[in-house]
């Protein structure tokens, strides 16, 4: 979910030729609202399914497809919690990657959410505050999208209800849900993007360029990614409109620019000093060490395969088409029916026709550097080859994430065909016989056949079935050890020292460690973390630059022996040791711990058992 897609005259003046774009209806308020509150309890019930395997046990499972993504945004609730708790500026954390820290605004961080809901995570536990908002946000955003469809482009509710479902629990969203819960957090876009075109609404500049500006700000602190996408599918929805309406646009012009510059300025007032700090605050960096995200692009046989997380996915085809981010996947059942409405409607229907646009830039641009079929990459070059891979907020993106724009384009599209299979209702008010941008009033609709109603709504419930989301699916994880989560580790740390676990946490290893930092509040530091920050030539790198004994332990843990040693391991330990400010050293239950306590023990001497852990005692050596 991206941009759905307002016609740009919206609340300016009633446009008769475009009966499907209309300002907020009047009618009796009774049945709206019973609909309205439907609409979003359903949403609601599909959110909770589709978190069902978590809440079977929510304190010890993870996503199965992305545990340590999971792991890290368990952590995120938990550090808005400790920010709140110690007055701490959340903007930065020393708490992992001790000494060094974490730039939290570098990473995605997700502030605008764990901050106001510190007191619930301090409630719940991290553990459920993740499920439960993962389930609230796909629901929320269904839920918005289905108040900007249904306030502003259609009047059928059921129209408006299927388009907002498919916006909030689209299969590339869906995908997303799987551990990153940023994806999914798209509640304020439809928001924005009315804000954005009703900019030239006259008379309200002012007040719809502030409300912009608060939003913009806002979505900054859940996902800039997700807002940059909508920043420019909105372009491209005003440059579509201006081609089309010339004269309205330019009538239009001065108003939409004064907004634009109050709602921008304000937005940068605003976020000034976090965006400040994303970019020169201490662990910040510039752009992704070789450009990681850049050759992503999305393959052309996905957007007619179904997604694995849909009930006709199968994960099977993923080991043809390969891991790539679902972000279309749509089956071909949805593709022709979407072709068909998109054929139909795109004569008469000004957003029908904005929407073609961009399925075709957003679509064409997703495809990446390399043209990609079923799985082989083909020698034809993709638009993204002609793009530096260090251009800056441009190096940050994944090529297939812009197809998430197509996502909404065709959630706009079903409800516009939806909404044109029930007549779309009488008109709230009469419309005047003309209006600024629409010329000659439309004439009234030519009788249809009676048989295209139902075909046509099978054919949309059809095409939407196989889409209709699993829960996602979980695993299971220990419990961190009862040394940890019971408080056996105080007298071990004293402030300014650091709780080094075995092992040390990283982007492939260490994922229950790093949860013992979460579910205990972060209430000690600990050496190495998930996350991105710079290496020595000031590039993003994913994890803390990987120290000698980390290094020996991730050996040691892939071939399940420890590997020779030498009295140059043993000084390397105690600098590394010093370095991390360690006070103790804590090996918990792990598939490989024989080996890890072997090694710890050649490196460090003897352990002692402590509740349920191996602890080494290195106060007098850090």
């Amino acid at each position: 979910m991206a941009v759905p897609v307002v016609d740009p005259s919206l609340k300016s003046a009633p446009v008769a030729v475009e009966p499907a774009v209309a300002g907020p209806s009047r009618r009796p308020r009774r049945r709206p609202v019973r609909a309205d509150v439907l609409a979003t309890g359903a949403y609601a019930l599909l959110g909770v399914f589709v978190c069902l395997n978590y809440w079977v046990d929510v304190q010890h499972r993870v996503s199965s497809h992305l545990p340590t993504d999971h792991s890290w945004f368990e952590w995120l609730f938990a550090h808005g919690a400790y920010s709140v708790r110690h007055l701490e500026n959340p903007l930065f954390t020393a708490r992992q990657n001790a000494p060094d820290g974490v730039n939290m605004m570098a990473n995605t961080s997700l502030l605008g959410v764990t901050l106001p809901l510190a007191p619930l995570t301090m409630l719940l536990g991290p553990q459920v505050m993740y499920a439960l908002y993962l389930g609230g946000a796909l629901a929320a955003t269904a839920g918005t999208s289905y108040w900007l469809l249904s306030r502003h482009l259609v009047r059928s509710r059921a129209a408006a209800f299927v388009g907002g479902g498919f916006l909030g629990f689209a299969p590339g969203i869906v995908h997303h849900a799987n551990g990153q819960p940023n994806f999914v957090s798209n509640f304020l876009l439809p928001l924005i993007v009315v804000r954005v075109l009703r900019l030239g609404e006259p008379g309200r500049w002012w007040r719809n360029g502030l409300a912009l500006g608060v939003l913009v700000a806002y979505q900054i602190f859940i996902n800039e990614e997700m807002l940059l996408l909508t920043a420019l599918a909105c372009l491209v929805v005003v440059a579509a409109y201006a081609a089309q309406r010339p004269r309205a646009a330019w009538a239009r012009a001065g108003t939409f620019l004064a907004a634009g510059g109050v709602g921008g300025g304000l937005a940068l007032l605003l976020a000034a000093y976090p965006i400040w700090f994303q970019f020169n605050g201490p662990q910040s960096y510039r752009g992704l060490q070789g450009g990681v995200f850049h050759n992503w692009g999305e393959d052309l046989a996905a957007v007619v395969t179904f997604a694995r997380d849909t009930v006709a996915g199968d994960e099977a085809v993923e080991r043809t088409i390969g891991l790539t981010e679902q972000n279309t996947w749509f089956g071909w059942p949805l593709v022709l029916v979407a072709l068909v409405a998109l054929a139909l409607l795109v004569r008469r229907s000004l957003t029908a026709r904005i929407i073609a646009v961009l399925v075709v830039v957003f679509g064409v641009a997703a495809i990446g550097p390399k043209v990609r079929f079923n799985g082989v990459e083909t020698g034809v070059d993709g638009p993204w080859a002609y793009v530096p891979d260090d251009l800056p907020l441009v190096e940050m993106m994944m090529p297939t994430r812009l197809s998430l724009v197509v996502a909404a384009a065709v959630g706009v599209l079903l409800a516009l065909a939806w909404d044109a299979l029930s007549g779309g209702g009488r008109p709230p008010v009469p419309a005047p016989r003309t209006a600024p941008d629409a010329g000659p009033a439309a004439p009234r609709a030519a009788r249809r056949p009676r048989w295209l109603r139902p075909v046509g709504y099978a054919a949309l419930t059809l095409a939407l079935l196989p889409l209709v989301p699993r829960p996602l699916p979980a695993q299971q994880i220990d419990p961190p050890p009862h040394f940890i989560t019971a408080g056996g580790w105080r007298p071990y740390v004293p402030a300014g020292r650091t709780l080094v676990p075995v092992p040390i946490p990283s982007n492939v290893h260490g994922l229950p460690t790093l949860r013992w930092s979460a579910l205990t509040g972060q209430e000690f530091p600990i050496p190495g973390g998930y996350f991105i920050g710079p290496n020595e030539q000031g590039e993003g790198v994913f994890g803390a630059p990987n120290r000698p004994t980390s290094t020996l332990i991730y050996a040691t843990m892939d071939a399940d022996r420890v590997p020779p040693l030498t009295a140059e391991h043993r000084r390397q330990a105690v600098e590394d040791l010093r370095f991390w400010k360690a006070s103790v050293v804590v090996l918990g239950a792990n598939p490989r711990e024989r080996a890890l306590r072997e090694l710890m023990t050649a490196l460090l001497g003897p352990p002692q058992r402590v509740d349920d852990v191996w602890l080494w005692d290195v106060r007098d050596r850090a």
